[in-house]
Parts: structure tokens; C-alpha cells; sequence
């Protein structure tokens, strides 16, 4: 019978908290991220540097996305037995950001969203590596040690 001290013991440095991240959003350098922010109340970071260390901080939510192995039936003789097949996701990995009063970081990626397709004019990027870049998620403990590092590819921003 397991005791709830075994239990406490063999959870590591008192487990992972989920409120312990930092997400770091790296937008390409195509996009236009800094100036005004259009609200007039100046303060908005004007370089990417700014506005990535900004982001990070507003970032107050983020959710990993699952993850499946499928499996491929192959018949033998007969009977079907089944191989490991392609991994696939099962939603797209999601974030919330807190907004100040100069929207810097939803201004950024509205940008970033407009640059792949612009309201007024249906154009944009076309190239892949001009608005895709990778973004990356840093599980932390609680003195703000790395505990697990993800990596999200070619990434681009699909809902605001």
C-alpha cells in the first residue's frame, strides 16, 4: 500500500508547477514589430528585442498540444497486426497574453498577420521562411531553472 509520504518523496523538487513558463515568441524579421502602436499613449517598445522580452513577460497562459502515435494495419496470412505510424498533433498550441493599454504585444501580432495576408489589399508573404519562425516554450521551476525545453517550427500565428 502506497503511503502519502512515498508519494511526496519520489515527486521531484515538489513536481512541475504549471504556472512556471516562459514563452518566447520570435517574429520574422520581414514583419514590421516596432513604432507607434497607434494608441497614442507612447511607452511601446520600438526594437524586436523589446518587444520579444515584453512578450514573454505578458505571456500569462499556454497550452502544449497532445500528441498520437497511429498505428498501421498491415494483413498477414490472414490476421492484421498493426505498426507504429506517423505522429500527429491534436490541436494547434495556444497562448493568452495579458494586454497593457499599448496593445504593444497584440499590435505585434496583428503585424505579424498582416504581413502573411494584408486586410486591405488580399497580398502578402508568399515565401514560407519569410513569416514562419520558431517559437519556443521553457518549462521552469520554481527558482527559474529550465526544467523541459520545447521547440514549436516554422510557426506563424493562425487565430488572434
Amino acid at each position: 500500500m502506497a503511503l502519502i509520504n512515498d508519494f511526496k518523496a519520489k515527486m521531484k523538487f515538489g513536481g512541475a508547477r504549471n504556472n512556471q513558463f516562459k514563452v518566447t515568441l520570435a517574429v520574422p524579421g520581414r514583419v514590421l514589430v516596432g513604432g507607434d502602436t497607434g494608441t497614442g499613449l507612447g511607452g511601446a517598445p520600438t526594437n524586436e528585442k523589446e518587444m520579444i522580452e515584453k512578450a514573454s513577460f505578458h505571456c500569462r497562459a499556454t497550452n502544449l498540444p497532445g500528441q498520437t502515435l497511429t498505428e498501421i494495419p498491415v494483413s498477414f496470412r490472414g490476421r492484421t497486426i498493426y505498426l507504429a505510424g506517423d505522429r500527429t498533433f491534436d490541436d494547434a498550441w495556444t497562448t493568452t497574453f495579458f494586454n497593457d493599454a499599448d496593445f504593444a504585444v497584440r499590435t505585434m501580432i496583428e503585424r505579424w498577420m498582416n504581413a502573411i495576408n494584408d486586410l486591405q489589399e488580399a497580398t502578402g508573404l508568399v515565401d514560407p521562411a519569410a513569416y514562419q519562425t520558431d517559437l519556443h516554450v521553457q518549462h521552469l521551476d520554481r527558482t527559474n531553472r529550465i526544467l523541459k525545453n520545447y521547440k514549436f517550427v516554422s510557426a506563424w500565428p493562425t487565430t488572434m
